[in-house]
């Protein structure tokens, strides 16, 4: 597994999504394909679980800067191990404004690099590490965060989109 490079193309993807950020006329469940969102910059957040506590400050902050966002041409993209009817619940529940990406494999999460060891209650599990990567417009990798820490993420994300 390698990590992705600053300045490199992107690892590819193309997962089942729900949410409604890359085509209003594409409701419930669909697939999103990077190749396919050339020309708009690309906010991709990986979080460990649907309706945990950070991952819900997260994935709200996101829809909260959503319209900010979408002036710089950017959109955002939240993806996890979850499968799609939790992700299609945590959607509705938390009225978020951009695409949920299921990656049940972990194949992505590989590519990316975000799948590490963690440990909780003296239990060793694999999991996401909260990371974000901001793809380009070309879909060249232009910054990362690894061990995101949700309080002011959002906006520090933001200020890189807003300087590319």
């Amino acid at each position: 597994m390698s990590t992705p490079k600053i300045g490199k193309a992107a690892p590819a993807f193309n997962l089942p999504a729900v949410g409604n950020d890359t085509d209003p006329a594409v409701e419930g469940e669909h697939q999103v394909r990077l190749s396919k969102l050339k020309g708009r910059n690309v906010v991709l957040y990986f979080y460990p679980r649907d309706a945990t506590p950070g991952c819900t400050t997260e994935s709200q902050d996101f829809r909260d800067a959503h319209e900010a966002f979408s002036k710089a041409n950017t959109i955002i993209l939240g993806i996890s191990q979850d499968p799609i009817k939790s992700h299609a619940k945590f959607h509705s529940k938390q009225s978020l404004n951009f695409d949920l990406l299921s990656d049940e494999s972990g194949d992505i999460c590989k590519k990316y690099d975000v799948l590490k060891l963690k440990k909780m209650y003296g239990k060793e599990f694999t999991g996401i590490e909260r990371s974000t990567f901001l793809i380009d417009a070309e879909g060249n990798l232009r910054a990362q965060w690894r061990k995101v820490k949700v309080p002011g993420h959002v906006d520090e994300v933001l200020a890189a989109v807003n300087a590319l």
